[in-house]
């Protein structure tokens, strides 16, 4: 087999480390069986004249970035963007030659170029589909253009696979009428999660929350409330706040409105994955209380590390958090959370740590990758016999 060729929406860059960095762990755990290239254009307004960067981020995945202008003007990114992605397609093309299968990253417009090249040079191509745009919770799928519905059903139809990352999801796309063949592929953790072992090294029931800093998606400005709440009738715990985003500085605000008293609620923001990690080990309990998802990376590392979850039911939650590894309320209800989150400061013990571990293999890089050279291998006989 020669290698795959990764075109995707998002990826880490120069500008943002964390962005995308699911896909870099997905062609790691396909690049343990086979060569993968990843073409990403990364168009921002910091970037003054095109450039191409080459990247080997291991030994099997080569990383192709053009950094491409942007514009205000529709007509002129659009522009930028295409000349900055034939300029790296052709990169990739006169030092690697064509790919066996391409493999795409959420429907977007690079897909229309995967599927010319199925057309013209039989190469199949498949699709990974993280994005929440098509959850009911979300609903900005159906208030996208028409021309963007109907390219989004078209490519889906033609795709040798659609790969979602919950069972939700797929039921989510399906609702909008995209028919494809389907298949869940989950997210992937990295391997020093399962190599964490959890110790305690607080008196107070630490309890964890690691995320974007999106409000409108993650509610964390309903966990502030809950955990003000909670501090009014015990003080046996302490909230750990991980990550950062656009609504970071607004939720410390809101934090200090809340009048928390002194060793009660940390905010740490932007950790490493190692460190995030460790905070992992040094804590609890998991809090979740997302308005909507699909299948949280944060949620299968706390499996891999054996932590026990509170989370909210929205999405492919429910696929992931049985009553074995966590509990699950419902979105928005603040007083359910509470509740539960007394409780699981009272009972967080009685989890079984090495129980949970178990059931996060399913998101170990092995198994992904396995998963979807398989995928692959099934795309490319189906090419053979079509010949």
């Amino acid at each position: 087999m020669g290698y795959s060729l990764f075109l995707t929406r998002w990826y880490p860059h120069r500008y943002d480390a964390m962005e995308g960095l699911f896909v870099r762990k997905h062609a790691e755990a396909i690049g343990r069986f086979m060569p993968i290239k990843v073409l990403y254009i990364c168009q921002r307004p910091e970037v003054k004249r095109r450039e191409l960067h080459v990247c080997e981020w291991n030994e099997s995945v080569r990383e192709v970035i053009v950094y491409a202008k942007d514009s205000r003007f529709r007509f002129l990114k659009i522009m930028y963007y295409f000349i900055a992605f034939f300029s790296g397609l052709r990169f990739v093309f006169r030092h690697y030659g064509r790919p066996e299968i391409t493999h795409c990253h959420i429907f977007s417009r690079d897909i229309f170029v995967a599927y010319w090249m199925k057309k013209w040079w039989k190469i199949p191509y498949v699709v990974t589909e993280h994005w929440s745009t098509y959850l009911p919770e979300n609903g900005t799928f159906q208030k996208s253009s028409k021309l963007n519905r109907w390219s989004v059903k078209f490519l889906a139809k033609h795709a040798d696979k659609v790969m979602p990352v919950s069972e939700h999801l797929i039921k989510s796309m399906m609702s909008h009428g995209i028919r494809a063949d389907y298949q869940k592929v989950n997210n992937v953790v990295d391997d020093f999660f399962f190599q964490v072992q959890k110790k305690r090294v607080s008196e107070k029931v630490r309890i964890l929350h690691v995320s974007c800093f999106f409000d409108e998606a993650k509610n964390i400005s309903g966990i502030l409330r809950v955990a003000a709440q909670l501090r009014e009738k015990r003080d046996d715990f302490e909230l750990v706040m991980v990550g950062t985003g656009v609504d970071f500085e607004q939720m410390v605000d809101y934090a200090e409105s809340l009048n928390f008293p002194q060793g009660i609620l940390h905010f740490k923001g932007e950790q490493t994955p190692r460190e995030v990690a460790q905070w992992m080990r040094k804590s609890d309990c998991f809090i979740l209380f997302s308005n909507y998802e699909n299948a949280p990376v944060v949620l299968s590392e706390c499996l891999s590390v054996g932590l026990p979850m509170l989370t909210s039911n929205v999405g492919g939650i429910s696929e992931m958090v049985t009553e074995e590894c966590g509990i699950l309320v419902s979105p928005k209800d603040e007083k359910a959370l509470l509740e539960k989150l007394d409780y699981m400061i009272d009972h967080f013990s009685e989890f079984d740590t090495e129980k949970i571990k178990t059931i996060a293999k399913q998101y170990s890089y092995d198994f992904v990758g396995k998963e979807v050279v398989s995928i692959y291998e099934k795309a490319l006989s189906k090419r053979i016999l079509s010949k």
